[in-house]
């Protein structure tokens, strides 16, 4: 998905109503809002199970999933929970109490550190051994990261047809 076309820096909202998968740009520019991409998320007790999901990929950097948990509680991902002097990515972390240990962070290999809830994608199939897989690859930009999932989880198609001018 990494096309000289695609834009760095995005955010979508992802959903399966009736069973097909739906993919809709949010912003163009990663969106930096938290609360607009919360908002995005919709009524927490609205549709089916398992609920949409919002994707955001940071300048190709690292990318952060919020999606709604049993009770209607925030679940939220930071590919690399390491990038707090990114806005989007201090935000989640402040916001949903993520975990990031500093030490050790940043050693010679450059893998990302990834913090919060891995289980996110858990009822959708792809596990949290199989996640942190992808998420910790180092030769993975944030949006074939992403990408990635998509092809694990069957929307490849519609992510790269939402995100490419």
């Amino acid at each position: 998905m990494s096309a000289p076309d695609t834009p760095a820096s995005w955010a979508v909202r992802v959903s399966r109503p009736d069973g097909a998968w739906r993919v809709e740009l949010l912003a163009a520019d990663a969106g930096d809002e938290l609360p607009a991409l919360e908002r995005a998320l919709g009524d927490p007790g609205a549709g089916d199970w398992p609920g949409p999901f919002v994707v955001v990929v940071d300048s190709r950097l690292y990318f952060v999933v919020l999606r709604h948990g049993p009770g209607g509680l925030v679940r939220a991902l930071v590919s690399d929970a390491t990038m707090q002097e990114w806005l989007l990515a201090a935000e989640v972390v402040e916001r949903y109490g993520i975990a990031v240990d500093a030490e050790g962070a940043f050693d010679d290999d450059e893998t990302g550190w990834p913090g919060g809830d891995l289980d996110v994608f858990a009822d959708d199939g792809l596990s949290a051994e199989q996640l942190r897989a992808i998420v910790t690859a180092d030769d993975l930009w944030a949006d074939e990261m992403v990408a990635a999932i998509a092809a694990r989880l069957g929307f490849a198609d519609e992510l790269a047809a939402a995100v490419t001018p």
